[in-house]
């Protein structure tokens, strides 16, 4: 290219002038030269000037002012040495100077601004006490200069400098023909080609990327750009040369000559350095894996269960490919758990039963993590869209003891049970009676909501270990890493993300946030497994009974809270009941009629073609399955081939929304979402009566091991049976609750080997054998929770025990 032929010129003028002719120096110092002869360039002399950027140099809109980098001076031996001063000029491109080319660009001379550039011209000799050079005069000229500066008798490289019309934008672009670097001409006659801002790199060695698709990881291309003037004129060849630099460096590296190499998967944004400021030029895409494989490792291909036995370490291997087939490496995956109690599983993938159980084993690339993207480019190529992988599952053989809280709503007790002590202890008096119950993962503690404050519980020591007043309502559901707890207050109608860590001072209380715009009360809510996102479904206070404000009537509103795309507010087609994550959450079942799915999968919808394609919006958790068959509440079964309804209506049924060998689909998200989404990979729904008299249904519990769900639920009128749903055969067993009307509530014990369920009737906590489907009526519990009933505890009225929650403990032998 000819700007590059005359640099060879300029060069010419950089030979050096201090050379000694003189073998010895003033005072008998003897001198020494390079090369150790007796002639030629003199150690500790200055040899050589360098000005950078030596071959992009230096773009400034027209009237702008810039600085050239300082000066760096080296010897013959490439040893720094100081010049005092240092004088600059501008020249041509022949290396001469002319009084036309100040009115291109114009340089300070000397002095303590020597060096300072002015896009035009600076004031000199302009009188009434004007400091000249403080003033740049805009011409109006473009065109291309060159500064060489000169000091200790050395001249520097020429460095270009590019002055033009104000640049207002920078887009990335794809040359439109095809471009010799060399080729003169084309640069100057075919400017939207981008022929010359190519030329411009020192070396092209990629394929232009042309923003149209998705760069598979380790892949390179070559960015170029296009400048734009106030009019909209392109003038893209008398800008310097453009410096790109990524938003979010982990997806791509960009070297100095614009070469932009792929590395994790996501999308983020390339702006470009020109005339000494940024410009967001466009988007950069490392393709997003369509694929994660979760396998046991094993000589015998891909095994995805394992029997691990307690204490045991158990890696596991996740295989992610992108749409071009590369097998993507490093990446950033959220290994999770369905049981993080009994099964926990490491951020390496590696699993170590703690307690005897059964788990789901789930891979997880999900933004901002993993595939993150601006919030405008969502859905572009597939990034800023979480990708699953199928689960694993891990059964740890054994039994294991357990800890178990039994509580009611009618009264201010809780009662504590460990199953290694023969003695049933004591009753702890709380200050309220609490409207719900919920025990962190770890089993550290016990959360009751109440309408006045909040009860923190320390399961450890069987103690109230903190009140929060600040903070009232229904403790709906707590994140499985056991830092944020929901709240609700229908009296305030103010919905928390509450943080459980423990204030920083005596008088302070937790971090909260604190949503009022919904229009709304939380009725249920849950936690994906990887504490990212929590849905919750909403409910407005009954009208037909103003004076109970914690009488709540569903609503059609679900709101959803994620770490990556903040609140989100959706219309359903029916009031919501209740909420359960598949498993692996690649969405949430609704409880309602019809019942409803909604997918993680955002619907994208893009508009533009090739490399103007841009995301004009996405409808989050849309809706993925729709099912006539009605229900109250729900549960997921962690082998994630289930979804389990029951409700009251039609004589009480449940039904089992079965999905196909391979489960729910885990590959990349669709650009689109239909309601026929999760339908594609299920079977037609299983519904079978229940077989009982309700007034309502309170629970679905699955067991972990995904053999079995039980129904409880409340009723005058019950005749006091347990609905036991076995998956496999699709029926449903009667377990007999000796001296029982219903079972309000339960809970299954970590090794999946007994229920405890409270009962009404006899107000006790029944033990159901799951093997044998049966009660023992002698090992049943009677916890003698007093009834709270005006402020006062009255212990001659028993109450039922509708509050029940449990924790492994390993037996003592």
């Amino acid at each position: 290219m000819r700007r590059f032929v005359t640099l060879a010129v300029l060069f010419l003028f950089t030979i050096p002038f201090g050379i000694s002719i003189s073998g010895c120096s003033k005072g008998g110092t003897k001198t020494v030269f390079c090369g150790g002869g007796d002639t030629g360039p003199i150690v500790g002399q200055v040899n050589t000037i360098t000005l950078l950027p030596r071959i992009f140099g230096i773009s400034l809109n027209q009237g702008q002012i810039g600085q050239v980098s300082s000066p760096q001076a080296t010897d013959c031996n490439g040893t720094a040495v100081t010049v005092s001063a240092y004088t600059y000029g501008v020249f041509d491109a022949t290396g001469h100077q002319s009084n036309a080319l100040l009115q291109i660009a114009d340089v300070v001379p000397s002095g303590v601004n020597a060096g300072k550039l002015c896009a035009g011209n600076w004031n000199r000799n302009t009188g009434g006490g004007i400091p000249d050079y403080t003033t740049c005069n805009v011409t109006g000229q473009s065109g291309e200069v060159y500064v060489v500066a000169s000091g200790g008798g050395a001249n520097s490289n020429p460095l270009p400098i590019f002055i033009h019309p104000k640049v207002t934008s920078v887009t990335l672009g794809n040359p439109t023909t095809a471009c010799a670097a060399t080729d003169s001409a084309v640069e100057a006659a075919d400017q939207s080609s981008n022929c010359c801002q190519l030329s411009k790199q020192a070396t092209v060695t990629a394929a232009p990327y042309d923003g149209t698709s998705c760069i598979s990881q380790t892949q390179s291309r070559q960015l170029v750009g296009r400048a734009y003037d106030t009019n909209g004129n392109n003038i893209t060849c008398q800008v310097g040369h453009l410096n790109f630099a990524a938003q979010t460096t982990s997806l791509v590296t960009i070297d100095e000559n614009g070469v932009a190499t792929a590395q994790q998967p996501g999308s983020t944004v390339i702006s470009a350095d020109l005339t000494q400021a940024g410009s967001s030029a466009g988007f950069f895409s490392t393709c997003a894996p369509v694929s994660i494989a979760l396998n046991v490792p094993s000589t015998s291909g891909n095994v995805t269960s394992a029997v691990v036995n307690q204490n045991t370490p158990q890696p596991l291997t996740a295989i992610a490919k992108d749409q071009n087939g590369t097998t993507l490496t490093g990446l950033t995956l959220n290994f999770v758990s369905t049981t993080p109690i009994t099964i926990p599983v490491a951020s390496t993938g590696t699993i170590t039963p703690v307690f005897p159980g059964a788990a789901s084993i789930t891979a997880l690339c999900q933004p901002p993590t993993c595939n993150p993207s601006p919030q405008n480019a969502i859905g572009l190529f597939g990034n800023g869209k979480p990708v699953a992988s199928n689960p694993v599952a891990v059964t740890t053989p054994g039994t294991n003891s357990t800890l178990l809280w039994i509580g009611s709503t009618q009264s201010r007790y809780i009662l504590p049970v460990d199953f290694t002590n023969p003695t049933l202890g004591a009753p702890v008096r709380l200050p309220f009676a609490p409207n719900s119950m919920v025990i962190s993962n770890d089993g550290s503690s016990i959360y009751m909501g109440t309408p006045t404050e909040l009860m923190i519980f320390n399961a450890t020591t069987n103690s109230l270990s903190r009140e929060d007043p600040s903070v009232a309502g229904q403790a709906l559901a707590v994140s499985p890493d056991g830092s944020t707890l929901i709240v609700s207050d229908p009296r305030k109608q103010l919905i928390y993300l509450y943080s459980t860590a423990a204030p920083t001072s005596t008088t302070g209380t937790t971090t909260t946030t604190a949503t009022s715009n919904y229009g709304g009360v939380a009725t249920h809510a849950e936690f994906t497994q990887d504490n990212q996102t929590v849905y919750i479904t909403l409910g407005t206070p009954d009208p037909t009974d103003p004076t109970n404000p914690d009488k709540i009537t569903p609503s059609n509103q679900l709101l959803v809270h994620s770490t990556f795309t903040g609140w989100s507010q959706i219309t359903l087609p029916a009031p919501a009941s209740d909420v359960a994550i598949t498993v692996p959450s690649v969405g949430a079942y609704l409880a309602g009629s019809p019942t409803t799915g909604r997918s993680y999968c955002a619907s994208t919808t893009v508009t533009g073609t090739g490399a103007a394609q841009v995301v004009s919006g996405n409808a989050y958790y849309p809706l993925a399955d729709s099912i006539t068959a009605p229900t109250d509440r729900l549960a997921a079964t962690n082998d994630g081939l289930h979804i389990l309804g029951a409700t009251i209506a039609n004589g009480g049924n449940l039904t089992d929304v079965a999905f196909k060998p391979g489960g729910l689909p885990i590959n990349a998200c669709p650009l689109t979402i239909d309601p026929t989404y999760f339908e594609a990979n299920r079977n037609a729904p299983n519904t079978v009566p229940l077989g009982v008299t309700a007034d309502q249904i309170t629970g679905v519990i699955p067991a972990s091991n995904s053999s079995l769900a039980f129904v409880t639920y409340t009723g005058t009128t019950g005749n006091g049976s347990l609905p036991a749903y076995t998956p496999a055969s699709g029926a449903i067993t009667q377990v007999s609750l000796t001296g029982a009307t219903a079972p309000v509530a339960g809970t299954i014990s970590s090794d999946d080997l007994t229920l405890y369920v409270g009962t009404s009737g006899d107000n006790k906590v029944h033990l159901i054998n799951t093997q044998t489907l049966t009660d023992t009526p002698a090992q049943a519990i009677t916890p003698n929770l007093p009834l709270y009933i005006n402020l006062t505890d009255s212990p001659s009225t028993i109450v039922t025990p509708n509050l029940v929650v449990q924790h492994p403990r390993k037996a003592t032998s």
